[in-house]
């Protein structure tokens, strides 16, 4: 791993598992999305991490059109890096999960190294009022999908998005074995380094939210990457700040935001974003790491620049 005295902070805004129900900091409309990652940019985060969802209900879209009425709004509020997700959500296709970033050619895009179980039904306990007819259904339905990210749809990205568009990626790791498809692909000079490798803990069907997962983790991905990678880490839910401790101490990179978690402590619902982020700044910094700006993360990331984007 590539260390450096400078830690990336990345806030995942709203994401596509938690649904208006769980939580009235969730940003759902486009403004509240543009507002809630500026806000969020305000306190620390050097990258933002961007799905986008129905204005009306809350389901998670894929529609470019939607995305184009908050993005513009976040370039002007601010010079973060905006991140936008090709994994979307496991109920759309490999198409749709592309269409907002070949339109709108971002920074960085997310990019999710194998395909897997995704279950997040389990969220679904303790609620049984909830504010749209869609969201039960949607939960529980994702214990009997299989999240697909094939060998042919990771090179189809890594082709039309990364050498079309000059995307550089979030390589998204749920277990060991997407570290090795990584690989795979850097040993075929479709990926290219600096590697930006983001291990990701505690989601039902990948790799359990237990530390000595991240560490071994590290030194797998130290084997077979050398110095041409940066990690990032994160995990779900409660375990969210253990492990942004964990990654920070080892000189890593690390990502919160309410994609992740709706919490700020045990109990208590995360009132924004941006509360995530000014926590995890503080802890950053007493724990003797500086904060990147969006700029030092550009350069630690080999990234384009904002002038090549298209919003």
């Amino acid at each position: 791993m590539k260390k450096t005295p400078k830690a990336i902070v990345s806030c995942a805004v709203t994401g596509s598992v938690h649904t208006p129900t769980m939580s009235p900091a969730l940003p759902v409309t486009p403004q509240a999305i543009a507002d809630s990652a500026i806000h969020a940019a305000e306190a620390g985060a050097a990258v933002l991490h961007l799905h986008a969802r129905d204005p009306e209900t809350g389901y998670p879209t894929p529609d470019p059109d939607v995305f184009m009425k908050f993005l513009p709004t976040i370039k002007v509020g601010t010079d973060a890096i905006v991140n936008i997700t090709t994994g979307g959500s496991f109920r759309m296709t490999v198409e749709q999960r592309l269409a907002a970033a070949l339109r709108t050619r971002p920074e960085l895009a997310s990019l999710n190294m194998g395909s897997m179980n995704f279950n997040f039904a389990p969220a679904a306990r303790g609620f049984e009022n909830w504010k749209h007819s869609w969201e039960e259904e949607y939960l529980l339905g994702s214990d009997d999908v299989i999240f697909a990210n094939t060998f042919r749809q990771i090179e189809r990205t890594l082709r039309d998005l990364g050498e079309g568009c000059g995307t550089r990626f979030e390589y998204e790791c749920y277990d060991v074995g997407h570290l090795y498809n990584l690989a795979h692909f850097a040993d075929r000079g479709l990926a290219k380094p600096p590697f930006l490798v983001q291990c990701i803990f505690g989601v039902l069907g990948g790799v359990g939210a237990d530390h000595a997962n991240l560490t071994h983790m590290v030194t797998i991905a130290d084997k077979l990457f050398g110095d041409d990678y940066q990690l990032s880490a994160f995990a779900t839910g409660r375990h969210q700040m253990g492990f942004v401790s964990h990654a920070a101490t080892m000189g890593g990179h690390v990502r919160v935001g309410l994609e992740d978690s709706l919490y700020i402590e045990r109990g208590q619902l995360a009132k924004s974003n941006a509360e995530q982020v000014e926590k995890v700044v503080r802890l950053l910094t007493d724990l003797g790491r500086e904060i990147a700006t969006p700029d030092e993360a550009r350069e630690l990331l080999d990234l384009k620049g904002a002038g090549g984007v298209g919003f």
